[in-house]
């Protein structure tokens, strides 16, 4: 299996495919194990590599996970199905806004690693899908520092501000949410981890 990680990360750097960090893998982990999920919801599969991690961390887990990109999510399924994985894994090809209400059951893990800037669409669209004291973790959301750092003068580009802007809102969305207890760890580009409390 770490050999077929290795290859995962080589694949990811050679393709410019952002995977999960090393730096955040350890936040990542430990959330999972510390939610101890039967199903697993993952938004932005791109080639695996999160959902390999997650299911080899829970070996009684299965996991829905959601990739538009169709050559990503093909890429994705070889790799679930090398990791012997293929029967735990159900890789659906769309945008998560629109399968997200297609639905059913309820999920005790939900990781959010796609479009930044629906992460608060993300947020509210998995609401109906929790399970009791369910965990959403949430990667990238610091952004480069940007989240929490200097004012918007200092960005680069507009697809970067509205971006960070969008982040901004998820955070404030987590912190506030009623029955939840929400941390952001900065390791990697920030994990945003909330806890269901009821």
């Amino acid at each position: 299996m770490d050999e077929l990680l290795r290859e995962m990360e080589a694949y990811a750097r050679a393709h410019e495919t952002p995977i999960l960090t090393a730096a955040a893998r350890p936040v990542f982990l430990r959330t999972v194990r510390e939610a101890s999920p039967r199903r697993i919801l993952e938004l932005g599969t791109a080639i695996g590599y999160s959902a390999i991690l997650a299911l080899r961390e829970m070996p009684d887990a299965e996991i829905v996970t959601i990739e538009r990109d169709l050559s990503l999510a093909e890429t994705a399924r070889s790799f679930l199905c090398r990791a012997g994985f293929e029967a735990r894994a159900a890789v659906l090809v769309g945008a998560a806004e629109e399968i997200l209400p297609t639905l059913s059951g309820r999920f005790g893990f939900v990781f959010i690693d796609a479009a930044k800037s629906r992460y608060p669409d993300f947020w509210r669209g998995v609401q109906p899908l929790l399970a009791p004291r369910a965990v959403v973790a949430a990667d990238n959301v610091l952004f480069r520092g940007l989240v929490e750092g200097e004012g918007s003068e200092a960005w680069p580009k507009h697809s970067y501000r509205t971006m960070v802007l969008r982040l901004r809102e998820y955070l404030r969305l987590v912190r506030s949410a009623p029955g939840f207890r929400t941390e952001v760890f900065p390791e990697g580009d920030g994990m945003a981890v909330s806890r269901r409390m009821e």
